[in-house]
């Protein structure tokens, strides 16, 4: 298959605001700019797809409820749906975000379509995320079925060094030796920019986090860190300095106690779920990455891209994606006190906050532009 020819491509994906949906969505609709027929598989919309105008078609597969199942079999409908696709349109790719369930429901329809010598089976590509290799496949009851996955596959990527790594630690070296390619996430230089909005004069100075705030993220310890900042004694004391907080999930709840205990509910914001976030990262003096566990961190670069710098705990890949003290700054996961005092070190210092946003942008376009990445899945697909 020539490089100029256009593909058939199958992408499945989880229908989330995480960054292994994002990614996938963004990518099949940068694909379809490029010309290729893109078809993506979940048992719902994912939200970066839904919300736009690309040419890609969405099969939603749920599966049939029945008293026998425990719950709906999402993963085997998605098999299903992707089978009766290539049956009749003759799929080039698929292309699985996250080991599980969706590069065994590719491999599965792989399979099957090799028992049908009328048509070629498409080649299978994963992409591992993260937490399907550090807490999902590291569990043994899952992970003989993602180590098949890794040697069953065409062709194996992941977001970042430090996750290839992590997945030879997890699954052994020999095994994954050469098999697995750094692709690492991008982002839409078009849509995630400083001209997007700026802060207006006055207006005080303000920390972002965005996230869907599972334990893994670490909210009530950002609202802690964020409390020591502007405690008794602090910098921010006598300050005016908010905390904006963009998601929503299970820690909701105990992120809003610790701010009303620490006694900073007045200047921490909830917003909720939220579409338009190059408009609430842009104007931010910094963004808050408090993750105990990282493979890329797609949020930080969505904030750099807008000209954001980034303060971080220094897990899995995200210093791959921070340059420490150039584009943003990187702490000991275990160290919320440095963490406050790199939060007060943001605030205090706009002038070398909006300095070092400079900096975050330009990595951003130098290494993480969408066609850039982009073109290296297309050039694995055609290996």
């Amino acid at each position: 298959m020539a490089k100029t020819d256009r593909m058939k491509i199958g992408v499945l994906c989880h229908p989330t605001y995480g960054g292994s949906g994002v990614v996938a969505s963004e990518l099949a609709l940068s694909l379809a700019e490029r010309g290729h027929e893109v078809h993506l598989f979940s048992h719902r919309a994912p939200p970066r797809l839904a919300r736009a105008s690309g040419r890609v078609e969405l099969h939603v597969a749920q599966g049939v409820p029945y008293p026998l199942f425990h719950a709906t079999p999402h993963d085997l409908a998605i098999t299903s749906a992707v089978l009766d696709l290539h049956e009749s349109l003759g799929l080039d790719i698929l292309h699985a975000h996250y080991a599980l369930p969706h590069a065994v429901s590719a491999l599965l329809a792989r399979s099957a379509a090799k028992g049908r010598p009328s048509q070629r089976a498409p080649r299978v590509v994963t992409t591992l995320h993260g937490t399907d290799i550090t807490l999902v496949g590291n569990d043994q009851s899952y992970a003989p079925l993602v180590r098949y996955t890794l040697t069953a596959s065409d062709a194996v990527t992941a977001v970042s060094a430090d996750l290839v790594q992590r997945t030879a630690e997890n699954f052994g070296p020999e095994a994954m030796a050469g098999r697995i390619a750094v692709v690492p996430n991008f982002v839409d230089l078009a849509e995630f920019h400083p001209g997007v909005a700026t802060a207006q004069t006055g207006s005080p100075p303000t920390v972002v986090h965005v996230s869907n705030f599972r334990a893994v993220k670490r909210v009530p310890w950002l609202v802690e860190a964020f409390a020591l900042a502007c405690g008794p004694g602090s910098p921010g004391e006598a300050t005016d300095w908010r905390l904006l907080l963009v998601g929503d999930g299970p820690d909701q709840a105990r992120s809003r106690r610790a701010a009303k205990n620490c006694g900073v509910d007045e200047r921490v914001t909830f917003l909720g779920t939220r579409d338009a976030l190059p408009g609430l990262l842009a104007p931010a003096d910094v963004y808050a990455l408090s993750s105990s566990e990282e493979s890329f961190g797609l949020s930080a670069l969505e904030s750099m891209a807008c000209g954001t710098p980034v303060l971080a705990c220094n897990v899995g890949g995200v210093s791959e994606v921070v340059e420490d003290g150039v584009s943003g700054w990187l702490v000991d996961v275990d160290d919320p006190q440095a963490f406050a005092d790199g939060l007060s070190r943001a605030l205090r210092d706009r002038d070398r906050s909006r300095a070092m946003g400079a900096s975050a942008r330009e990595r951003a376009e130098s290494l993480f532009a969408r066609d850039r990445i982009v073109d290296q899945y297309e050039n694995i697909y055609h290996l």
